[in-house]
């Protein structure tokens, strides 16, 4: 008899949408195993994937991690701007005021 399924939320999010898929996978599921029963290329067709840019609950992940019942797998997206930049930058505008 199998074991209770874990019930794992898989998001990813731009900056006027959000995408939520929730699947169930057997105790001792990992990062990868989410991914794939999500079945992204269908449902987000043209979004790649990049194994360096996952985090689980906000903290970074590789598709190796190990999975708990209830975790969230967030598909992060490259930065827009150097957060270090951006505030070299407002501070300079701040400045000038």
């Amino acid at each position: 008899m199998a074991g209770p399924l874990l019930r794992i939320e898989v998001v990813y999010a731009l900056p006027a949408r959000c995408w939520t898929f929730v699947v169930g996978l057997p105790a001792g599921s990992r990062v990868a195993d989410a991914l794939a029963k999500a079945n992204l290329a269908v449902e987000l067709p043209g979004v790649a994937v990049d194994p360096g840019r996952l985090a689980v609950f906000g903290k970074t992940a590789t598709p190796e991690t190990r999975l708990h019942d209830g975790d969230r797998v967030e598909i992060l997206r490259p930065l827009v701007a150097d957060p270090k930049q951006a505030r070299r930058q407002r501070a300079r505008d701040a400045a000038k005021r």
